[in-house]
């Protein structure tokens, strides 16, 4: 998909309907509006709103409309919690049509399920936790009866917390949720271990802390600016025989960080898997 193929928010002049306004559906909200799409064209399912939602909401967003009012519904985008999707079936399905958008941004549901739930087409996305600064990334796939214009609907929705990346094999949705998905969990333990670590060694628990927080924000940060893969960033830190050096010689050695990686992105695969609906 190119630049000109996606739907600028502004642009669009059919209803939308968000049902789950929680971290995840409300990051996409305030970035749905940050971008301009018109709140006449919105509305929100979620039957205990955050302070912040509705401070959203005061923007003109309708909050919980039944379906009679809302008439046809172009696209309904679901983030609710999966557990909670199929007694929430009912409700789902008298948003949509045969011809709605269905965009659902739970883990581990299939496109199968959600389907067979609430009907219409359905593109299913897995966006990560940066979305809330606007700076995720959703991997999203799409069933066969998705039309281009509608893709590019959901792609332009998405798009509003972050970058976006589509795959044509709904498999890998597993490995992706293991990745991305729950890849910030990662490196929010990495600072947390380095912090750790950092006491062990002798620093205050307070100054361990926030050099841990910035090295991670600054390095991450760095690596989103830089154009260089991020083992040669390794290599340009690292000194033959210096500190660093010494440090990766534990961290790359036997059962270091690739094996625990691997490990834990396999584990979090498999039960990805184990999830699905």
């Amino acid at each position: 998909m190119t630049s000109s193929d996606i739907a600028p928010l502004a642009q669009i002049q059919s209803t939308i309907v968000l049902a789950g306004a929680g971290n995840m559906g409300g990051a996409m909200l305030a970035g749905w509006l940050a971008r301009g799409l018109d709140t006449c064209h919105l509305a929100v399912i979620e039957p205990q709103p955050s302070d912040d939602i509705k401070a959203q909401l005061a923007k003109g967003v309708r909050l919980n409309p039944s379906p009679k009012g809302l008439g046809a519904v172009a696209t309904l985008v679901v983030a609710l919690k999966p557990q909670s999707f199929r007694d929430a079936g009912a409700m789902l399905k008298s948003f949509t049509a045969p011809s709605t958008l269905v965009v659902s941004i739970m883990a581990g549901t299939t496109i199968a399920s959600i389907g067979e739930v609430c009907g219409g087409s359905v593109v299913r996305a897995m966006p990560n936790m940066p979305a809330a600064i606007g700076r995720g990334i959703t991997v999203a796939v799409a069933a066969h009866n998705v039309s281009a214009a509608q893709r590019a609907v959901a792609d332009a929705l998405l798009r509003a917390i972050g970058s976006v990346e589509w795959i044509e094999d709904e498999s890998l949705m597993d490995a992706v949720t293991a990745v991305s998905g729950s890849g910030p969990a990662y490196i929010f333990l990495l600072a947390e271990e380095l912090a750790r670590a950092g006491v062990e060694a002798g620093l205050p628990a307070d100054l361990a802390t926030k050099l841990a927080r910035e090295t991670v924000a600054g390095s991450g940060e760095l690596l989103h600016r830089s154009e260089l893969a991020s083992s040669t960033l390794r290599q340009n830190v690292t000194s033959p025989g210096g500190t660093t050096a010494a440090a990766l010689e534990v961290l790359m050695g036997p059962d270091g960080l690739q094996q625990l990686m691997t490990r834990a992105v396999i584990a979090a695969t498999r039960r990805s898997r184990e999830l699905a609906k």
